[in-house]
């Protein structure tokens, strides 16, 4: 089935029959809604790479650039974009950077490449000069050109709009409650420092822990995954010296595999040490104990990063940012330290 086919079933000109399948406004509504009933009516599919062609505004094409599908923060979030998108008949494209800068850069090259309506960008920023002017020399011109961009969690230095989660906020809420608990001696396992990820959340519990008096105590890095988690919590117990009553994990993923630490070295969480994380996923529900931690709004932050890189905006407005406070979820992960501890 041909497009010069709907259109003379329809009684239009081929031209007038592809503005009418490719989006664009200049068509009449009765012309519009002739043509697609007939496309409909003849199982006419439109040619996804000449819609793409006719221009960006017409492109239902978006693309989701994460630092890794595979883990559970960034398959929660990019569920939250994909439900959205089809609710706009929109098709996502997912990539994975696996936590290479310059690789994301390539996709975001490729994505204007291809003349995606959206970019979004989800996962922590880099704390790098050199990437931030190679991201922004690639954003800029897409942008110029009618693309939109939108992030989640993102380097500040990006000129775009932002779903930012209050993770320095989070991470203090979570140190004044554990300290609460009794707890005075503490533990963390990060990621790599120069993500700002890392170093909002570290800032913010070492803050929190202050307020009590207390100091942050050993900060072990690790991978920003589960076996990061697992080898960074080996290396605390490794170290001389007391061991501390409580381990905060900078995101759940880590928090899981220090879990598995913990319990091989014939530890008890959390009657001999307490654990806690941040992001809730869901799989720390189910975890045995389940897992204390500061809990966002996971889907929510991907259905509102969609909506923000599709919305209108004027002439000269700043970018906007949409903040994403966490809750505190304490579970049977963490409890009162043991008397005389």
């Amino acid at each position: 089935m041909t497009l010069d086919a709907v259109a003379r079933e329809a009684g239009v000109s081929p031209a007038t029959a592809s503005r009418a399948l490719n989006g664009t406004t200049r068509v009449r509504e009765d012309l519009r809604e002739r043509v697609h009933v007939t496309a409909g009516r003849l199982g006419y599919i439109p040619n996804a790479h000449a819609q793409a062609l006719a221009g960006s505004t017409t492109n239902r094409t978006v693309g989701v650039i994460c630092h890794d599908v595979s883990d559970p923060y960034f398959a929660a979030v990019s569920s939250g974009v994909m439900r959205a998108a089809a609710e706009r008949d929109l098709l996502v494209m997912l990539a994975s950077t696996f936590r290479e800068p310059a690789r994301e850069i390539a996709y975001v090259s490729m994505l204007r490449a291809q003349r995606a309506r959206a970019i979004l960008l989800i996962g922590s920023g880099i704390q790098d000069r050199a990437w931030e002017r190679a991201m922004d020399a690639e954003l800029a011109p897409y942008v110029r050109l009618g693309g939109r961009v939108a992030v989640v969690s993102r380097h500040r230095s990006l000129r775009v709009d932002t779903v930012r989660p209050e993770n320095r906020a989070g991470a203090a809420t979570l140190a004044r409650t554990l300290t609460g608990l009794g707890h005075r001696s503490f533990a963390v396992l990060t990621g790599p420092p120069a993500l700002t990820t890392v170093s909002d959340r570290l800032a913010g519990f070492r803050e929190g822990l202050a307020e009590a008096g207390i100091g942050i105590g050993r900060v072990v890095e690790g991978a920003f995954t589960r076996d990061g988690g697992y080898a960074a919590a080996r290396r605390l117990l490794a170290c001389d010296g007391p061991r501390p009553t409580c381990v905060f994990a900078v995101t759940d993923v880590m928090a899981v595999g220090a879990l598995a630490a913990l319990k091989e070295a014939g530890l008890r969480v959390p009657q001999d040490v307490s654990l806690a994380g941040f992001d809730d996923i869901p799989l720390v529900r189910e975890l045995s104990p389940a897992l204390t931690t500061v809990a966002l709004p996971l889907t929510t932050m991907g259905e509102d990063v969609i909506a923000l890189a599709l919305r209108e905006r004027t002439a000269g407005q700043r970018s906007r940012v949409v903040r994403v406070t966490g809750e505190v979820v304490v579970r049977a992960s963490t409890a009162t330290p043991p008397v005389g501890v």
